[in-house]
């Protein structure tokens, strides 16, 4: 089947240029009176070369359908992320690059999406929201009063995220994985 570039998204593979690509970003570019164009980020899944090439919105690739399994987080081992599938408990490591700056959200027995083509783990979705421990954050100012005052807080994993100024030390907060912005108190 075949898939516009417009239409790529991020964790989706691809054939291109006798290889297995996964996209890793896709940006569309609009200037003036040109023509709109994509810059599409990809890894290829045998060789981890990564490119970064523009491509006509209308430029046809040859989708490659994925595995999806729900499997949950256990752990880092310094170089990967260990994944255990819930219903067999084989264990699967993913290395660190593929999950990027998105392994602040990691906590253990968290439940995220991985994808697989040919029995080898190729890309990790993560849940839409996470809940997270403030383990840092400023007291509250005495008396100030202004409405919707932020401060940052960083949370278990590292995420660094704006939360409102009654936020304390050791609370538990939910948390966009897609934007890192603060959704309420668990």
């Amino acid at each position: 089947m075949s898939i516009k570039a417009i239409d790529l998204r991020r964790g989706m593979a691809v054939n291109y240029k006798n290889g297995l690509w996964v996209c890793i970003n896709n940006e569309k570019v609009a200037k003036g009176n040109w023509r709109s164009y994509q810059v599409i980020d990809l890894k290829n899944f045998q060789t981890g070369q990564n490119i970064k090439e523009r491509f006509r919105v209308d430029e046809l690739f040859d989708e490659v359908f994925l595995t999806r399994k729900d499997m949950e987080y256990l752990y880092f081992d310094g170089a990967n992320y260990v994944f255990m599938d819930p219903g067999n408990y084989e264990q699967v490591e993913i290395p660190g690059e593929m999950i990027g700056n998105d392994s602040v959200y990691l906590t253990p027995n968290c439940h995220c999406g991985v994808a697989s083509v040919e029995g080898r783990a190729i890309s990790v979705e993560l849940p839409t929201t996470v809940e997270l421990k403030v383990e840092d954050t400023p007291p509250q100012v005495k008396g100030a009063t202004a409405t919707n005052q932020l401060k940052e807080a960083v949370c278990e994993g590292g995420a660094r995220v704006r939360v409102p100024a009654f936020v304390e030390n050791g609370e538990t907060i939910k948390v966009d994985t897609r934007t890192g912005e603060y959704l309420g108190r668990a």
